[in-house]
Order: structure tokens, then C-alpha cells, then sequence
């Protein structure tokens, strides 16, 4: 009884087994079937001229700024600007006290009078040529110490621009410590932008450059190049280009935060969607898959470019009117064949 049992079981379990085999293997007996075929989209590259261009970037400066002061100590006696205000080049700003300044005029009228009655006697045989001479020294040396004492009692603006900066009050006593005011010419500006050692030899006076501030949303500025420093930085390997903006409108102060583009000219490179380009991961490498003519792909590294709206410049990889995948990489390995849309 016991040897019937184990041969039933035996043969349910063989049973079982064929019944397993004859359904695979009916299945790989079914004629026509075959992996499924990506489908992609294909666009051809296309070269054009792109522009080279870096942003930087810097703070805006004043083109020049200068600070008022006095030769000599002294009691300030009157004050006609505030921070914030704008002046122009040969305004008065302050006043010192016009004691010595007094004096001294009235002495060189004194010597106005006497040089005119020594001339006189000259002329009539009355006095030496070397009194003349001597008189007329004197005559020159004071108006030359009047106006030195004019030009540092009445205080005028060196420059046009804004007052930044006013470290005394009327009535205070000017001690040669600070300057009584700070003024900034913003008319125009100036940015110094550390650009790259390797474009050092693309960058020359006279380039024309954009910028943008955050300070202005949707505002952009146009300057030019008007100085390029001749050394380079060991530590950051840039060199300095002054960039000057007109700043007509006066819009751009100094201390701004900008972003300065600057064109290094154009190159003829190829342009493809952004959407082509399938990044590796764990790696920075980027590449496409390019249709070939047996309708099978291939896995192309490229080095990429700028990055222009939605397309990418490529600078080494592929060549123009190659036919590139846009859409459905994602499915893609190289060599296998791809159904194109």
C-alpha cells in the first residue's frame, strides 16, 4: 500500500513538471513575436554664429570722487549743502571764516596802489628799476597768497556729483582731522570687473559691454571698456577691465551689486534642443544619440557651449546636419534600432 502511495505522488509531480515545460515552451514557439521598438523624435543640427559671451560680477563705483577740505585750521562758518545733494563743478559749499582772507585783500589793494605810484616815479626817472622790480614781486606774491586764502575760505565742489559724506557742523572747528565733505561724480560710473586670464587676449579698450543691478529689475545698462589693467592676479587668475556707463538718467549709484556680460566676438558652432542633451550620471560628461542611416542609434559624447534659451551651442561632439534624438532617450542604449516619429 505504502509503494502505491509513493508512486501516485511521484507521478502527479512529473505530471505537473511537463504540464510547466509545455506551456514555456509553446510560448517561444510563437511565431513573430519581437522586442518593442522605441519611437523617437529627430531634429538635424544646424550651425550658426553664436556669440561669445561671460558674465561677471562687481559693484558700481563713482568715477571720481573727492574730498573738500581747507589748506589751514579754522572756524566754519557757514554750510549751504546736506548729504544727498547734487552739485555742480565750481559750486559753493562752505565758507570759513574770512578774517585772514579780509587782511590780506586789503593789503593787496594797498599794493596795487603802491606798485601804481612806483611805475609812475619809474617812468618819470624818479625811482631805480630795481625798486620797480621789487615792488612788483612783493605786488604778485600777495595776490598769489590771496588766492590761495579765497580758494580755501570759500569752499567750491571740485567735481559735479552727489554729497556723500559731511563731517562738520557751522560753527565747528575745522581741525584738519577729516575732509568737511565727501563728493561722488555719478555721471558717469565706472565698474571694475576680474574677468578670466584666459580671455585676456579677447578683451580690448573701447568693447562695448551690458550689465543689469538688482537694485533695478528689468533695467539694462550699456558701457564700454576704457581701461585694462596689465597684471594679473596670482591668487585668482583674472585681470581687471574699468568699465565706464554713461549714467546719464543718474539711475546707477555707486555701491550697486551688477552683473556685467561681456562679448568676446562670435564662433560658428553647432546649435541643438537642450532637450538632445542626456547628462551621466555621477559624471559631468553630457551626450546625444544621433540617428544614423540604418535607423539604429549611437551614443555620441559632446563638449557643450552657452546655453541660449532653449538650445545648446556645441563646441566638439557632432558636426552640422547630423540627425539628433530630441525625445524618447529614455528608453535608449547605443546601437539599438529606434522607430522615428
Amino acid at each position: 500500500m505504502e509503494k502505491i502511495v509513493k508512486i501516485m505522488v511521484f507521478a502527479g509531480i512529473a505530471a505537473v513538471v511537463a504540464g510547466c515545460a509545455g506551456k514555456s515552451g509553446d510560448k517561444a514557439a510563437v511565431p513573430g513575436a519581437a522586442a518593442v521598438v522605441p519611437s523617437v523624435e529627430v531634429v538635424t543640427a544646424v550651425s550658426r554664429d553664436v556669440p561669445q559671451e561671460s558674465s561677471y560680477s562687481a559693484s558700481v563705483e563713482a568715477y571720481a570722487t573727492n574730498n573738500i577740505v581747507s589748506q589751514s585750521a579754522g572756524r566754519i562758518r557757514r554750510i549751504n549743502v546736506e548729504v544727498g545733494d547734487y552739485v555742480t563743478k565750481g559750486q559753493v559749499v562752505a565758507e570759513m571764516d574770512r578774517l585772514q582772507l579780509e587782511q590780506t585783500r586789503l593789503q593787496l589793494q594797498n599794493d596795487s596802489t603802491e606798485l601804481a605810484r612806483i611805475r609812475s616815479l619809474y617812468e618819470e626817472g624818479g625811482v631805480a628799476k630795481s625798486d620797480l622790480e621789487a615792488m612788483e614781486l612783493g605786488y604778485n606774491v600777495r595776490r598769489s597768497t590771496y588766492a590761495n586764502l579765497l580758494e580755501n575760505t570759500v569752499l567750491r565742489a571740485p567735481i559735479t556729483g552727489y554729497i556723500t559724506a559731511r563731517n562738520y557742523d557751522v560753527n565747528d572747528m575745522y581741525a584738519m582731522s577729516m575732509p568737511i565733505f565727501t563728493v561722488q561724480q555719478v555721471v558717469p560710473v565706472k565698474l571694475k570687473v576680474g574677468i578670466s586670464e584666459s580671455e585676456y587676449s579677447k578683451v580690448h579698450k573701447g568693447d562695448k559691454v551690458s550689465l543689469t543691478v538688482d537694485a533695478l529689475p528689468g533695467r539694462s545698462f550699456t558701457g564700454r571698456i576704457e581701461r585694462i589693467y596689465p597684471t594679473i592676479d596670482a591668487a585668482t587668475h583674472t585681470f581687471l577691465a574699468e568699465v565706464v556707463v554713461g549714467n546719464s538718467d543718474r539711475l546707477l549709484r555707486p555701491g550697486m551689486f551688477a552683473r556685467v556680460v561681456v562679448c568676446f566676438g562670435s564662433l560658428n558652432n553647432v546649435i541643438i534642443p537642450d532637450t538632445a542633451v542626456v547628462k551621466m550620471e555621477g559624471t559631468g560628461q553630457k551626450y546625444v544619440y544621433i540617428l544614423n542611416a540604418d535607423n539604429t542609434v549611437s551614443f555620441v559624447p559632446v563638449t557643450l557651449g552657452r546655453h541660449i534659451g532653449n538650445e545648446y551651442e556645441v563646441t566638439e561632439g557632432i558636426a552640422a546636419g547630423a540627425n539628433v534624438v530630441a525625445k524618447g532617450q529614455a528608453s535608449l542604449k547605443d546601437g539599438i534600432a529606434v522607430n522615428v516619429l
